[in-house]
């Protein structure tokens, strides 16, 4: 899924010149980081690891790229319910996200039995499933706060 730091150009960037936009080499280290991202980077943490590339990358430039690179449609935004927007590849597979509450930890999976109910779900109503987001809010099984048998 995601690229090698050794890897000559990156899914974001090719998707980038692909579409025409004017790629400067701070753009180019932003869609690297967000190309080689196996989790779900919020700006900060974008910033801070285009920063240990190139020092001179503002977190007013991140903020300036990732609403560009949202807005052409190569990037996903999400909001998990922390406060603070965080990003994807929009080019992934389709997939769903279960967000654990207490550590932030954003798990991606896919589930046929959940998709079929979603479309049985739309048509029941009258429609056609054309498209959707789900997220499920959880904590771990073993979580000290569980409900006691008392």
């Amino acid at each position: 899924m995601a690229s090698g730091p050794e890897s000559s150009g990156t899914n974001l960037e090719q998707r980038c010149v692909e579409l025409g936009l004017k790629m400067t080499g701070q753009r180019r280290v932003i869609a690297r980081v967000l190309s080689e991202a196996v989790d779900h980077p919020n700006v900060e943490i974008v910033h801070r690891r285009a920063n240990a590339i190139d020092n001179k990358i503002s977190l007013a430039t991140v903020y300036r790229t990732l609403r560009l690179f949202e807005e052409v449609d190569i990037l996903e935004r999400h909001d998990f319910g922390d406060g603070r927007a965080r990003y994807e590849k929009a080019d992934q597979d389709h997939h769903d996200h279960l967000i654990d509450v207490k550590s932030g930890n954003v798990i991606e999976f896919q589930n046929s039995e959940i998709e079929t109910l979603q479309s049985a779900v739309a048509k029941c109503l009258g429609y056609k499933l054309v498209g959707h987001r789900l997220e499920l809010y959880a904590v771990p099984l073993d979580d000290d706060g569980s409900e006691s048998d008392d």
